[in-house]
């Protein structure tokens, strides 16, 4: 567990967070620019000196009641900010053996060639930082930090520097951190694409304040909170790769647990292959019973949990729960609030929601 008690009062802002986070996958710090997320991970690493309690698992780094403060260059972490920062004067592999010479006392080291290799730099190693693209750069700097042999890492938007071709380069990478090392990492984004892609937890903030904390997956579907609206609302679902209709280039994502699948894009992974699928509020709508003459292959019998109201004064949010017993999912639709009315629509309310598109997320 990841223990963060900080306050932090300024003329213009105060901090007040109380979290527990998991130490194992990404936790996600989301909200506006301003909120106070890249002071937490600053309060984290030690760069900023907050008062309150911090400690990773045994590891106490922080705890003012008895006067204990680790400095920064002694936490087993690993940061990543927007700038790679670089060492210019140094070629690829210099600045991964400045790394390895900051590993953290203690820890175990970690090896630089899987390193390398989960993160497609070796052809870049003899190359000075001026010659690589943004996103090579942000490559480095992530192996970098892994080769400090890290007990946490922390990643302060390390896209929002990138145009969107190089954001989509490096994402497919951090994906791969995500599912084969063993580091858990706090990731500071106000991107929602980028959060429903790489987090397992999410953490929502304003003002210096935690709206709410949780599963990633939980949080999404909460109609409550500020997360669930825009264009990017919409939740997140584990599902694996089941039956691919190689002739129409489809593939059933079957959601795990919840005895029911989704059409999508064939992507070419094989059965079985564990993956993450997004389905967005707005590509969903209800109906009362099936519709067999409709193009929407994605037809998927539920019960409406919750009704809320969206944004704009039109709309409306519906939260409804597909698929069977325990592993039943909750998926959320925006609809006009006039349809909602003549569809009566009521929390208990049998109905069918068709998904018109899904994005897998490799």
């Amino acid at each position: 567990m990841i223990e963060t008690r900080l306050k932090l009062l300024r003329r213009d802002f105060t901090l007040d967070v109380d979290l527990a986070l998991p130490a194992r996958g990404v936790t996600a710090l989301f909200g506006p620019s301003g909120c106070g997320k890249t002071t937490v991970l600053r309060a984290l690493a030690g760069l900023e000196r907050a008062a309150g309690r911090v400690a990773l698992g045994q590891q106490l780094w922080q705890d003012d009641a008895i006067g204990h403060f680790v400095p920064t260059h002694r936490r087993a972490i690993g940061y990543v900010i927007q700038e790679s920062a670089l060492f210019p004067h140094l070629d690829v592999q210099g600045n991964l053996q400045y790394g390895l010479r900051r590993s953290a006392g203690g820890g175990a080291r970690v090896a630089l060639d899987p390193v390398v290799a989960l993160l497609g730099i070796g052809p870049l190693l003899q190359r000075r930082p001026d010659t690589l693209s943004g996103g090579e750069r942000q490559r480095v700097a992530i192996a970098r930090a892994l080769a400090t042999s890290p007990a946490l890492l922390l990643l302060d938007e390390p896209l929002a520097a990138l145009d969107p071709a190089r954001k989509a380069e490096l994402l497919p990478y951090l994906d791969r951190l995500h599912q084969e090392l063993g580091i858990p990492m706090v990731l500071v984004s106000h991107a929602g694409d980028e959060v429903a892609r790489l987090a397992d937890h999410l953490v929502l903030m304003d003002a210096g304040q935690v709206l709410a904390a949780g599963p990633l997956a939980e949080m999404l579907a909460r109609l409550d909170l500020p997360v669930a609206y825009g264009d990017d609302a919409g939740v997140v679902l584990d599902a694996v790769v089941g039956l691919r209709d190689l002739p129409w280039q489809l593939a059933r994502l079957d959601l795990a647990g919840a005895d029911c699948g989704l059409w999508a894009r064939d992507q070419g992974l094989p059965p079985g292959r564990r993956v993450r699928v997004r389905v967005l509020a707005r590509d969903v709508s209800l109906a009362r019973g099936p519709l067999p003459g409709s193009s929407i292959g994605n037809q998927l019998q539920g019960t409406v949990e919750a009704i809320a109201d969206d944004q704009h004064p039109a709309l409306a949010l519906v939260r409804v729960r597909v698929g069977v017993g325990v592993g039943a999912v909750a998926i959320v639709a925006r609809l006009t609030r006039r349809s909602a009315h003549m569809l009566e629509l009521a929390v208990g309310l049998p109905v069918w929601a068709q998904v018109k598109t899904v994005a897998l997320m490799e």
